[in-house]
């Protein structure tokens, strides 16, 4: 392709050897005004005083050996520093810079430091940069002349983009070393080549090096914009015919343009990129016979007589000896038998391959029913008299999946420490609770099949009703019933609005359900089931607010014959028996420990722990044990409660909550005793002078004080947080009144 149509017209198109195509363009005497080039970034000077001419950057007059479509070869320079009696001379550091330009230093370009007892280091911005080398060398028979690896040479990286300076020193001012000069320079490492202790002794190094070892740069059109945003500009430069824009993932980015494939010219230029004719060059094409050119490509055919594709590396293109009999041949029928036979054989294959996968996903299926205990639960689901009980339904995998969507993210409920809950949908349109475990260890099979025994005969209203599992995934999948009306835990602590239902005698029922139901576990069910996780998250309430206990994750046994069993601690932080955790003897009183923090979370609204809240009223256990001793119950109970109950009554339930809080196992009572005090406790609020009987109590307690209110209850709601952001504070002004403890109230 002549030079003169990578150039606009009119403009010089050559300096010296050099060719230079636009974007790039020569400026010269007459035509500084002629815009040769794209932008004042890629104007070139040639310096025809010298022989031959050269051309140089126009800003930054360095000398240019090459123009490629991505690259700019230029001079260099070398950094020079030599040593004798007297010193050290100048010509020790150099430094350049293309910031601002469309040019950047080339990933191509390395560091290098020639000579014995020398060091180099690079800057950037005035900043050390990460790279730099030293040479060493004692004597001539050290020089390795195959590369540059720290003896007489040294080689590094460069990662500066558009400045760098080198600083070039020596140790010890070369005074044990057998070359009198260090050079340092960044250039081309494939333009450079050690040659030991000529390199080292040559007083020409640096000229000789500055014209033979380049400095590559990369160029772009436009910095730090890319083809999209070039496109929608008036200067997008990649606007003509058959030409494409390409992104530069270089410095600061960037784009240029190229020829389509098959395309050939300066994409810059108006009209762009002609069609290459291949076929016009033998070179260009493997026809056999016959080139037929097409835009941006071409194609090979046979003439007639010949037969075959038209490459010449390929089948060529082959005479037709005898035409009549290759004519009767049944090509067409031949054709249609092979698609055919390639229709069925894909059919057959896909039909192959769907019956060994579905053969696989049934021995999955019945490894994981074996692995989960699904043959120990059959067995265990049969009477001694071969009569099957009313046992665990089996749902299958694909059944759960088409209830949850396949477990979408949207069906979760919530998760914890033993697995994912799912809300899902069955085929009859019943709405159940689907909890996915986590991977269960093999050694605890049988507890787990004996558990989901037990709890399908689990009948009490105020449990959760266990309604089957899948034991044929990775992991068990249980399935209850769907309870709709959330967490205890969220309506005591407002987490989904207010909670204005929750009255004392509502309280005191959802704690006799809650009780009851651990009762009936501790004792009525065939085989003592101890939960191990009681606390408020684990109450759920359903659309009439009946409590139901529920997640029996870590729920164990416990043989009729035995009172105890040890196992790894588990359980809820602030809710957990400290007796369990210290011993690891897991008890029916671990439960009424946990109660007892429950109880004392319906009392006082106060989540179990808190680390907002002051040293003392951080653990509600042990700050609501202190607080009963102290007589101070009232100061921590909800203002509510205190206005709808009487004193005894508050005070009763106070004495049983510090009972089952008890560091003392033996010193709890039982869940049954909890249930029936509970029970007792509600009775106060069902008869019609108790609650004036309790006001008349805390008026006669009050009225002893000097200081008087109308409103014997008024407590300032808004100055205490009630969620654990603060502590409870009562206004000590004489407008409110602290209900204290009759030794606490007289001042």
């Amino acid at each position: 392709m002549n030079v003169g149509d990578f150039a606009k017209p009119g403009c010089q198109t050559q300096c010296g050897n050099l060719k230079v195509p636009y974007p790039f363009g020569i400026v010269s005497k007459g035509n500084e005004e002629h815009n040769c080039s794209l932008s004042r970034g890629f104007q070139i000077t040639c310096n025809n005083s010298a022989n031959p001419p050269k051309a140089l950057m126009n800003e930054y007059l360095y000398e240019i050996f090459d123009i490629s479509d991505t690259e700019l070869r230029i001079g260099n320079d070398v950094a020079k520093s030599c040593y004798n009696q007297s010193g050290a001379y100048s010509e020790y550091i150099v430094s350049n810079e293309v910031d601002g330009t469309t040019f950047s230093y080339s990933s191509a370009n390395v560091l290098s430091v020639v000579g014995c007892d020398d060091s180099a280091d690079s800057y950037r911005d005035g900043s050390l940069l990460p790279k730099g080398c030293t040479t060493t060398c004692i004597n001539r028979e050290e020089f390795d002349e195959d590369g540059c690896f720290g003896t007489g040479c040294c080689q590094v990286p460069f990662s500066a983009r558009n400045f760098y300076r080198i600083s070039l020193r020596s140790f010890t001012n070369h005074n044990n070393s057998i070359s009198p000069c260090g050079y340092a320079f960044l250039g081309e490492k494939n333009s450079f080549n050690f040659n030991g202790s000529t390199d080292l002794n040559d007083s020409d190094f640096k000229s000789k090096t500055e014209a033979r070892v380049p400095v590559v740069l990369d160029w772009v059109i436009e910095q730090d914009t890319n083809c999209a945003q070039a496109e929608v500009s008036d200067s997008y430069a990649c606007r003509y015919a058959n030409t494409y824009c390409i992104d530069v993932p270089i410095s600061s980015g960037g784009y240029r343009c190229s020829c389509k494939q098959g395309y050939e010219g300066n994409p810059y230029l108006t009209p762009g990129c002609k069609d290459i004719d291949e076929c016009a060059d033998p070179n260009k094409n493997d026809c056999a016979k016959t080139c037929i050119n097409m835009p941006g490509n071409y194609k090979c055919s046979c003439p007639p007589g010949y037969y075959g594709d038209g490459r010449k590396n390929n089948m060529g293109c082959i005479a037709d000896q005898v035409p009549r009999v290759r004519s009767q041949f049944p090509l067409i029928k031949l054709l249609i038998g092979m698609s055919i036979g390639c229709i069925l054989l894909i059919v057959g294959t896909n039909w192959l391959y769907c019956l060994i996968r579905k053969r696989k996903h049934n021995q999955l299926r019945d490894k994981f029913f074996q692995q989960n205990g699904g043959l120990l639960l059959k067995q265990q689901c049969k009477s001694k008299e071969g009569v099957i009980i009313e046992s665990t339904k089996l749902f299958t995998d694909e059944e759960l999946k088409k209830a949850t969507n396949n477990y979408a993210s949207d069906t979760i409920l919530g998760q914890g420490g033993y697995g994912i809950v799912f809300k899902g949908i069955l085929l009859d349109q019943r709405v159940v609770a689907i909890k996915k475990s986590k991977i269960m260890d093999k050694t605890q099979i049988e507890q787990f099949i004996n558990e989901m025994i037990i709890l399908t005969q689990v009948n009490h209203r105020n449990v959760v009703k266990f309604l089957g599992c899948c034991l044929e995934c990775e992991v068990p999948l249980l399935v209850y019933e769907f309870v709709s009306n959330g967490t205890l835990f969220e309506h005591v602590h407002n987490i989904n609005g207010g909670a204005s239902w929750l009255s004392l005698e509502n309280r005191l029922r959802i704690a006799a359900e809650s009780s009851g139901a651990l009762a009936y576990l501790h004792s009525a069910t065939s085989i003592p089931v101890i939960h191990r996780d009681v606390k408020l998250a684990n109450i759920l309430l359903d659309d009439n607010r009946v409590a139901k206990i529920s997640d029996f994750g870590a729920s164990r046994l416990v043989p009729l014959d035995q009172t105890q069993v040890t196992t790894l601690v588990q359980g809820t932080l602030g809710y957990l028996d400290p007796e369990y955790f210290h011993t690891g003897q897991l008890t029916d009183k671990s439960d009424v420990y946990s109660f007892g923090v429950v109880l004392a979370e319906l009392l006082t609204g106060r989540k179990p722990i808190c680390m907002e809240r002051s040293p003392e009223d951080r653990n509600i256990a042990t700050y609501f044990i202190t607080s009963v001793n102290e007589n101070r119950l009232f100061q921590i109970l909800e203002p509510r409660l205190v206005k709808e109950g009487t004193l005894e009554q508050l005070e009763i339930a106070g004495q049983l909550v510090k009972r089952c809080l008890s560091l003392n196992g033996r010193e709890r009572p039982t869940m049954k005793e909890v249930t029936a005090e509970i029970e007792s406790l509600r009775k106060y609020s069902k008869h019609p002078w108790a609650n004036q009987q309790g006001i008349e109590e805390a008026t006669s307690l009050i009225g002893r004080t000097e200081i008087q209110h109308s409103d014997l209850y008024e407590i300032q709601l808004n100055s205490y947080n009630d969620f654990g952001h603060g502590s409870r504070q009562y206004s000590s002004s004489s407008s409110t009144i602290s209900l204290l403890h009759p030794s606490n109230s007289r001042r």
